[in-house]
């Protein structure tokens, strides 16, 4: 897989998963470059920037592309069986995520704050793709996702394991910072467009929403995520 900025190519140099780095020869004594080749990673200089546009296909690559390790999902056990250590684990729930933007956005704060995965459906949501990498700075290489292809299941699977489960919603009666979030959360969200589908909110324990006072009536799903994210972790301290 081809990826491009320099926040995503440094976590992923982090990470182990950098096989070649294109850079431009004018940040040829970049410290990045001096680490890639510490971990015998392959380093290409070039001299036009048009070379790396044309590469990564997008201009905005800071004059940094590299090729890495395809970005792999994971199984929900592995998911579960790492997050059984902690005494509130966290997992984000997301149905019909489909903007890279979004997504990469929401790995970013998920990442931020140590949320324990995320699942989607494989079939129509976002791939694990270079605009989700540079989008979440790197954070896509930290956060374990899994791929489902069913979510109501996933959502049996995290409720047979102890799970409450909390969806976001305008529907919702309760306010998103009333609910006590100290046990296991699998919290959902939704996409701005279509929100979270009839049969995974019927499945919810809980039915949250954000309170707005302005004219706009529905936040984007990753200052959602955000917003959820933080007060869940905010309310156990």
């Amino acid at each position: 897989m081809i990826i491009y900025g320099r926040n995503a190519i440094r976590e992923s140099l982090k990470a182990k998963k950098l096989q070649q780095l294109l850079v431009l020869d004018r940040f040829e004594h970049d410290p990045m470059i001096e680490e890639a080749r510490k971990s015998n990673v392959e380093v290409k200089l070039f001299s036009h920037e048009d070379e790396l546009t044309r590469i990564a296909k997008n201009p905005s690559h800071q004059g940094f592309v590299a090729i890495v390790k395809d970005y792999e999902a994971v199984p929900l056990a592995d998911i579960l069986s790492s997050a059984k250590s902690k005494a509130y684990p966290l997992v984000l729930i997301l149905d019909g995520i489909e903007d890279p933007q979004n997504f990469g956005a929401i790995l970013r704060s998920a990442d931020a704050f140590g949320v324990d995965g995320v699942i989607i459906k494989k079939r129509n949501e976002v791939p694990l793709n270079a605009t989700v990498a540079k989008v979440s700075t790197g954070a896509i290489n930290w956060v374990k996702v899994a791929l489902v292809s069913n979510l109501s299941q996933a959502i049996q699977t995290l409720k047979d394991n102890g799970y409450w489960i909390v969806a976001s919603d305008g529907s919702g009666k309760q306010d998103y910072d009333t609910v006590d979030y100290k046990s296991p959360i699998g919290l959902i969200v939704g996409s701005e467009g279509f929100g979270i589908a009839p049969l995974v909110l019927k499945n919810s324990d809980f039915i949250v929403k954000i309170p707005m006072s302005g004219h706009v009536n529905s936040l984007n799903a990753s200052v959602a995520s955000a917003i959820l994210i933080s007060e869940i972790v905010r309310s156990r301290k």
